[in-house]
């Protein structure tokens, strides 16, 4: 789909309602997540970004994990509101998993110590920017999606259940799938309050 940045931009949304069906095929969505994990930028190019996708049963699964995990520190009372919630990302078609590699940012501490301390933001940063390019790809795909952050809750079992490797640490995951309803009205607080311009 061919579509200016700027528009991408705006139509990119959390969407919630989403079903088990995808305009564009697993492999479309495994390319769309290359080419972002590929051109994404990173401080000193260190490409720390690993990424998981799960189709199918496995996706079922990361969203059981998260159930379970969310069962023991929730209480009774409340847990209906929860498994609504988490019923609902589990619907989806899908969902990205992002981590950073944590042996490339302390490497990089190592090697570059005066900036040990900004590798971890940094690291941070790029990861935002490659989380922001996968969603709105799959945006403009016609897909629905939206950004969570169940870890640390569910590092453990997500990487036993997918031998992730220690050092990956997980940042977010994205659950997406068509999406069933559209996203709801935004505000907005005026621009001119968040941007000062000098000249």
């Amino acid at each position: 789909m061919t579509i200016d940045f700027r528009t991408a931009l705006e139509k990119r949304r959390s969407i919630y309602s989403i079903s088990k069906e995808s305009p564009i095929s697993d492999d479309k969505i495994i390319e769309i997540v290359n080419h972002s994990v590929k051109y994404t930028p990173s401080a000193f190019n260190s490409q720390s970004a690993r990424v998981v996708i799960l189709f199918g049963e496995e996706h079922n699964k990361l969203w059981d994990i998260t159930m379970e995990a969310l069962r023991k520190i929730v209480s009774a009372e409340n847990f209906p509101q929860t498994e609504s919630k988490i019923n609902s990302f589990k619907a989806g078609y899908g969902s990205v998993l992002f981590f950073e590699d944590e042996s490339v940012i302390k490497g990089l501490q190592a090697q570059f110590s005066s900036y040990k301390d900004n590798f971890p933001i940094w690291s941070q940063q790029s990861s935002g920017m490659l989380q922001f390019n996968v969603w709105t790809s799959l945006e403009l795909e016609g897909l629905g999606a939206s950004l969570q952050h169940y870890n640390p809750l569910i590092d453990d079992d997500v990487r036993e259940q997918w031998k992730i490797p220690a050092h990956w640490r997980l940042v977010a995951q994205l659950p997406f799938g068509k999406p069933t309803e559209a996203a709801g009205d935004k505000n907005f607080i005026p621009v001119e309050d968040r941007v000062k311009v000098f000249r």
